[in-house]
C-alpha cells in the first residue's frame, strides 16, 4: 500500500495548540496552509496571520466538536477554503465527502493525501496519509488509542491494524498531547519493555512529544501490540479505568 502513497516533499508541518491538549496540525507549502481538525478558529487565524500563510484547505477526521468547532468561523474569514471530511449529516457546512481509498488533491498546492477509514473512536472517523506522515485524529495516540465512543472493539482493532501496516518510518501526528499519561499506563502492562522505559525517559520533560514514529508505536504502544481483539478489548477496558 505505501508504495503508491503521495510524497509531499516540500512541506513543513507544525502544530497549533488549542483547548487543554488539542493539536491542530498545519501542513505548510510555501505560503499556503492546510489545517487538520480546527476545533477552535481563533488560534488558527492568529498563527496563519503571524506566519503570513493563506488557508487553502481544512481536513476533518471526525465529528467531535474539539475537531470541528472552528470550521464555520474559518469559512466566514476564508470563503473559498476547500473542506474535506467523512460523511456526516451533522455537518452544517459544505464540504467534499471522503472515503476509504480516496486521494485528495488540495487545489493551489501540490499536496495530495490518501484517505483511510478508521471507525472505532467514532463511526465516521477517517485518517489522512502520505508516504511519510499519518494525520490520525483520535484513532491513534502516542502510546495509546482513542476511546470507543461509537465503534466496536473489533472495528477499532481492525482500524489500528490498517495503521500498523503503513511504513514503519511514518511520522504519527495525533490530535492530542496524551503521551506521558499513555506511557505511564503502558508501563503498568509492560514494565520490562526497555524501549518503553527509554521512551518515557526521553519524553518525560518534553512539552510537545509529537509526532512520534510508527516503528516506535509498534514497539511500545500496547494497543498496536495486542495480537487479538480479545487482548485489545482487555487493554482498552483497563485504560478506561486507569
Amino acid at each position: 500500500m505505501h508504495s503508491t502513497l503521495p510524497q509531499n516533499n516540500k512541506v513543513n508541518i507544525f502544530p497549533i495548540k488549542a483547548f487543554k491538549d488539542n493539536y491542530i496540525w498545519v501542513i505548510q507549502e510555501k505560503l499556503n496552509g492546510i489545517i487538520i481538525d480546527p476545533g477552535d478558529a481563533k488560534p488558527v487565524i492568529a498563527e496563519l496571520k503571524k506566519k503570513n500563510i493563506n488557508l487553502m484547505a481544512i481536513l476533518i477526521t471526525h465529528k467531535h466538536y474539539d475537531h470541528t468547532g472552528g470550521v464555520e468561523e474559518l469559512i466566514s474569514s476564508n470563503p473559498n477554503v476547500q473542506i474535506f471530511g467523512p460523511e456526516n449529516i451533522e455537518f452544517q457546512f459544505k464540504y467534499t465527502i471522503v472515503k476509504e481509498g480516496d486521494v485528495i488533491s488540495i487545489t493551489g498546492t501540490k499536496v495530495k493525501l490518501n484517505v483511510i477509514e478508521t471507525p472505532g473512536h467514532t463511526l465516521d472517523h477517517v485518517v489522512y496519509v502520505d508516504k511519510t506522515r499519518l494525520f490520525c485524529g483520535d484513532t491513534l495516540f502516542a502510546c495509546g488509542c482513542g476511546k470507543l465512543f461509537e465503534g466496536s472493539y473489533s472495528e477499532m482493532f481492525k482500524s489500528l491494524s490498517k495503521i500498523s501496516s503503513l511504513n514503519p518510518k511514518t511520522k504519527v501526528y495525533c490530535a492530542h498531547e496524551y503521551t506521558k499519561k499513555n506511557i505511564q499506563f503502558a508501563l503498568t502492562l509492560d514494565k520490562e519493555n526497555n524501549k518503553l522505559i527509554e521512551r518515557y525517559n526521553r519524553i518525560r520533560h518534553v512539552e510537545i512529544t509529537l509526532p512520534s514514529i510508527l516503528k516506535e508505536e509498534l514497539e511500545t504502544n500496547p494497543f498496536l501490540r495486542a495480537k487479538t481483539i480479545e487482548e485489545f478489548k482487555l487493554i482498552r477496558k483497563r485504560k478506561d479505568e486507569f
